[in-house]
């Protein structure tokens, strides 16, 4: 098949390897392409300045402007505390006793890493919870080591899976979103992609409950004090602020944008169209631009600093287009050709056995390896479904076994709470579930939705 495909496998082997072990800060691997590419002649373009084109477009990918638009969005949130409110109300209203608050942190967590970064989610709980803890120790008079443990990977586990439901919700499923749109040339909507995602956040986050709950229990606590945490905390925000009303109209208008594109896009497609010199207008230019619309209201009300948007993980945005990157040069060099006709074995195999494969072997690798590099290689390597590649993309952020599958994992350990062992014995079963669940859940769910 030329050399080509050789090259961008090697270009591949490259980047996995150097994502996978850090050996240098991941959004500078992210840049290789850009270089490698066109040096290697992947691109049978015939010249030096096309191929330098077609490794530099991943880079400027409509999906990079909607993750950068949410994140902005998210820093909004933070910046005014909006989210630290909704995430109390939330515990407030599911309750006090030991197991409805393990509950509560669970789906607070869970419920605010849908709209935020998880690790931004994790550093804001992380305070709440041991706030909470500190609260029972006192009424128990004692050591809370099993609670306080479960508290602690709530805060950590719910973070993961509250990222899975929304597009924005992590860039892993920007990644996916990327993928589907280069690779398969399908567009992924923000409404069908939470269709496809979020009733797992749903079903999952009771199953991780009833785990944490096992381990929690262990203490016998008594009915507790928590209310008075979580009532003192809502009294520090003080009334509802105007930065919050401006913050939460703007982004429950663009949630509900997003939402509303499969019926709004078709609209605004033929005035884009005369207005643009006949420019279509993908569900992916329409989502990047609600987010960036929406981040530039605020930014132009006044609502969101520059402080605030010098805590984006602006590194994150290149490492989404080494990604894209990487799956131009893997489909334009031949090599996903050339890699389809060596996993015929894994396309003869049923429907179960793919999915079981694919949801295992993405949890295990997100153990040793970050969930956006994970993603990175194996959408660009599994075979063109795109309910199976979603399936691995959830999988990717279902790693509760080890610090390195995910931040928020690593951001518990300063609790003192969770020692590795402990995190080892609670989140080895976790992944095994998950990746258990996620087999009947692409079988049963995402091939009605993404088939």
């Amino acid at each position: 098949m030329g050399h080509r495909p050789a090259a961008a496998a090697a270009v591949a082997a490259w980047m996995a390897i150097w994502w996978f072990t850090e050996a240098i800060p991941i959004a500078w691997t992210a840049l290789l392409p850009l270089v490698l590419f066109p040096a290697l002649g992947v691109f049978d373009t015939g010249s030096l300045p096309a191929s330098l084109g077609r490794a530099a477009l991943p880079y400027v990918d409509p999906y990079i402007f909607l993750f950068l638009g949410g994140m902005a969005l998210g820093a909004a949130l933070e910046q005014w505390n909006l989210h630290r409110r909704i995430a109390l109300l939330i515990m407030r209203a599911i309750g006090t006793a030991p197991q409805r608050l393990l509950l509560g942190m669970l789906v607070a967590t869970a419920a605010v890493s849908l709209w935020i970064s998880n690790t931004a989610t994790a550093v804001m709980m992380v305070p709440i919870g041991m706030a909470l803890i500190a609260q029972l120790e006192s009424g128990e008079g004692r050591r809370l080591e099993h609670f306080g443990a479960a508290l602690m990977l709530g805060v950590a586990y719910g973070a993961n899976i509250g990222g899975i439901g929304t597009k924005i919700g992590s860039p892993t499923n920007s990644v996916f979103a990327g993928v589907a749109s280069r690779r398969l040339g399908t567009e992924v909507g923000f409404l069908e992609y939470m269709a496809a995602a979020l009733p797992f956040v749903v079903l999952f986050v009771p199953l991780v409950w009833w785990v944490l709950w096992r381990k929690g229990r262990r203490d016998a606590l008594g009915p507790g004090k928590g209310v008075d945490v979580i009532q003192r905390e809502l009294a520090a925000l003080g009334p509802l602020s105007g930065g919050e009303k401006v913050v939460g109209t703007v982004f429950l208008v663009a949630a509900l944008l997003w939402m509303g594109g499969d019926f709004l896009r078709p609209v605004l497609a033929p005035w884009v169209a005369s207005a643009f010199g006949g420019f279509k207008l993908l569900g992916k230019h329409y989502e990047a631009g609600v987010a960036l619309l929406s981040a530039g209201t605020l930014v132009l009300l006044g609502r969101l600093s520059r402080r605030a948007l010098a805590r984006v993980p602006w590194d994150t945005l290149l490492l989404l287009g080494g990604g894209f990157a990487l799956a131009a040069g893997i489909e334009g060099g031949g090599l996903s050709t050339y890699i389809a006709t060596r996993l015929g074995g894994l396309e003869s195999l049923g429907p179960a056995a793919q999915y079981g494969a694919v949801a295992l072997s993405t949890v295990l690798l997100s153990a040793v390896a970050s969930n956006t590099a994970t993603v990175n290689v194996l959408l660009n390597v599994l075979p063109g479904s795109l309910p199976l590649l979603a399936v691995s993309t959830f999988a990717s952020s279902c790693d509760f076994a080890l610090p390195a599958g995910t931040p928020p994992n690593a951001i518990v350990f300063g609790s003192g709470y969770v020692r590795l062992p402990t995190m080892m014995k609670v989140g080895l079963p976790l992944d095994l579930l998950a990746a258990a669940l996620l087999t009947v859940y692409g079988l049963v769910w995402v091939r009605v939705v993404l088939g």
